[in-house]
């Protein structure tokens, strides 16, 4: 592969860190881990909105990696929610600042044509900056809804998922059936025009996201999922295989401009 490619993983923001107990940016472990398993050298976003600040990472990397985290701000992208299913949403503790730091990083990502891979709080935050929306409470909105707030095992697969016969995804993992872990309470609600659905889990709720055809040439690569495959790449190759074709185009990429 020759040169590592850098990736830029925008980490999670934490309301006490254990230095000096305030504000901090957190990232777990198995993130970079697995970016370095497939190759890549991961670098850890700064806590900035400045958007040139921004563009400058988005420039000097390779690609970049959306994380999981607290709940998406639902006011970008729902003018009315009813106030049962607002409190039911735990947003970032920075008032908003990831929220935009995210969109602007998305932004950049788009017109600079980096790669990108998505992985929960990660592919909601794609879809909302792309015109989608969200569903706030996965219990409290989807009927019959699995259990996807799975924390207690979330190094485990606990569910199966559906992936669409043809897409990207299916072709990366060479499966139409993956299992998958799920620690999260909202989900993609209506699909951003951009974006198609790659996988879907029983109950209905989106469990992957790629470009459509026509829209595939306004990224060298992008996909977004659900699930945490960061947490079961090293005991399953089908989730190792992201990240591996992640970095391959995050390679390609770059080469081309060299």
């Amino acid at each position: 592969m020759g040169r590592a490619p850098l990736i830029l993983i925008a980490p999670n923001v934490d309301p006490q860190g254990q230095e000096f107990r305030d504000l901090s940016i957190s990232l777990s472990e198995p993130y970079p881990q697995a970016v370095l398993a497939a190759g890549g050298l991961p670098l850890i976003m700064a806590a900035t909105i400045a958007q040139e600040a921004i563009a400058q990472c988005v420039s000097r990397c390779d690609g970049v990696l959306l994380t999981g985290g607290a709940d998406v701000e639902p006011r970008l992208h729902t003018e009315r929610l009813p106030a049962r299913l607002r409190r039911k949403a735990t947003v970032t503790p920075d008032g908003g600042r990831r929220d935009l730091r995210e969109l602007c990083l998305i932004e950049e990502v788009f017109r600079q044509h980096k790669p990108l891979l998505a992985i929960c709080r990660g592919q909601q935050i794609l879809n909302v900056a792309l015109g989608g929306t969200l569903v706030v409470d996965i219990a409290a909105q989807v009927p019959k809804a699995l259990n996807h707030r799975r924390l207690d095992r979330r190094n485990e697969v606990v569910h199966e998922v559906r992936l669409t016969r043809g897409s990207f995804l299916a072709k990366i993992v060479g499966t139409v059936e993956l299992g998958v872990n799920s620690t999260h309470h909202q989900a993609v609600g209506r699909v951003a025009g951009p974006l198609r659905v790659a996988a879907v889990s029983a109950d209905g709720v989106i469990e992957g996201l790629e470009l459509k055809p026509g829209a595939a040439h306004w990224l060298p690569f992008l996909l977004s999922v659900q699930f945490h495959p960061e947490r079961l790449a090293d005991r399953y190759p089908e989730q190792r295989a992201l990240f591996g074709a992640f970095t391959r185009a995050c390679v390609l990429n770059r080469d081309k401009f060299l």
